[in-house]
């Protein structure tokens, strides 16, 4: 009898049950509708750490499933944040200018009021005419299938010219790095039709919603966590059964998985794509969230971050990358938000603001060096301990088949 995916994956619904808990929690100590015990910026804060959390995710699977390392799935994240804010800073001025011209004599005609939202939206960059990629700005349908359309298009384009050459290893790694560096620059330019360096900002007030931040945030709370739960699904799924087993194959032995006549490339191709529009909905969540983003997020040393994030956490295990997320980035925030106590050595004060990042670096080394399982492998030793005891038995076919020494293993 073949089992269903929940009884094949009961992980899922573990996790379910944890996020749907938290999020829960969260809620009732809200400002916006609960207690008042969580304040609103860290009700925001732990939104944009489930957003992370779906990127992690991602990178696991690309990563720690089918062993390509990509330094560039930030520039997907940042693609999807650049996308969703485009609607939002175009519909928040356009509220704007309406209301403004409103109050004139003679009503303004309908090009007057594009030409009054561009030169409100370009004048920081010396222009007030749309670009073409702001062709359906005005369009939150059309905006939000851009979040998944445009990364996952680059993606397909990248990854197909990528593994069709059969650039692999470190040369790969470089390859994304590259990716996401040239597009940084490129969006740091003004006439690149996104602000240049000034980025999209304002995004956190949600256009034509009069309820304050201390909803919003518990609103973005719960979409988060939504998302999250969806992708870690999804993912769970994607590397169960046949498509899951030839991915793993190809992280182990890609040679010996092309010898039997699968289509490495391909695969490669699937999981590169849903990776990216996975980061690309995690970014469309979580920049609204922080309220701005710009060029600087794009940078190659965000990617290095994530890996960092997931190989702490247990690269291999989706729960893993939620857990080294999740803990990373909180803890950052509290290292680098000034809420970490200095200590003062008497020649020196260790500043932590500007010791986090050492305190990362050595933190990454050393669980690659001692821990390579991460913080997912304590869970993996504590389920170990509850599984049954079977030294001794009949593990096999005949009697006294893998009795104590081979149920050691």
């Amino acid at each position: 009898m073949q089992r269903s995916f929940i009884a094949k994956n009961p992980s899922v619904l573990i996790f379910f049950a944890c996020l749907a808990l938290f999020t829960l929690a969260v809620t009732v100590l809200s400002e916006g509708f609960g207690v008042g015990l969580a304040s609103t910026s860290f009700v925001k804060t732990l939104g944009k750490t489930l957003c992370l959390c779906l990127i992690a995710v991602a990178m696991d699977l690309i990563w720690g499933f089918t062993g390509i390392l990509s330094l560039g799935h930030f520039a997907f994240f940042g693609l999807g944040g650049y996308m969703i804010g485009m609607w939002l800073m175009y519909e928040r001025t356009r509220l704007i200018v309406v209301e403004s011209l409103s109050q004139t004599e003679i009503p303004p005609t309908p090009s007057e009021v594009v030409d009054a939202i561009g030169n409100q939206i370009f004048g920081v960059v010396g222009s007030s005419e749309f670009p073409m990629i702001w062709a359906f700005a005005d369009s939150l349908v059309l905006q939000l299938a851009l979040v998944v359309l445009v990364p996952g298009l680059l993606a397909l384009v990248f990854g197909w010219l990528a593994f069709r050459s059969r650039v692999t290893g470190v040369y790969l790694s470089i390859l994304t790095q590259a990716m996401t560096l040239a597009l940084a620059l490129y969006l740091f330019q003004n006439d690149s039709g996104l602000r240049g360096n000034n980025g999209l900002s304002g995004l956190q007030n949600l256009p034509g919603v009069t309820a304050s931040q201390d909803f919003v945030s518990v609103w973005f709370l719960w979409a988060s966590a939504g998302a999250l739960g969806l992708g870690y699904a999804l993912a769970a799924w994607a590397v169960s059964g046949k498509f899951g087993s030839v991915v793993r194959g190809i992280r182990d032995n890609e040679a010996r998985v092309r010898f039997l006549g699968y289509s490495v490339e391909t695969y490669k191709l699937v999981i590169f794509v849903l990776t990216a529009c996975l980061a690309a909905i995690a970014g469309a969540l979580y920049y609204p969230q922080a309220g701005i983003i710009n060029p600087a997020e794009m940078a190659p040393i965000a990617s290095v971050y994530l890996a960092v994030w997931v190989a702490i956490g247990g690269r291999g295990r989706l729960y893993g990358a939620v857990i080294g997320a999740a803990f990373v980035s909180l803890l950052s925030t509290w290292f680098t938000g000034g809420q970490a106590p200095d200590i003062p050595l008497g020649f020196y004060t260790i500043k932590w603001v500007d010791w986090w990042l050492v305190l990362l670096g050595l933190s990454f080394v050393a669980v690659t060096l001692f821990a390579p399982k991460g913080m997912g492998g304590l869970i993996d030793l504590w389920t170990r301990r509850k599984s049954p005891n079977r030294h001794g038995l009949d593990l096999g076919p005949d009697e006294g088949a893998l009795r104590e020494q081979e149920a050691s293993k």
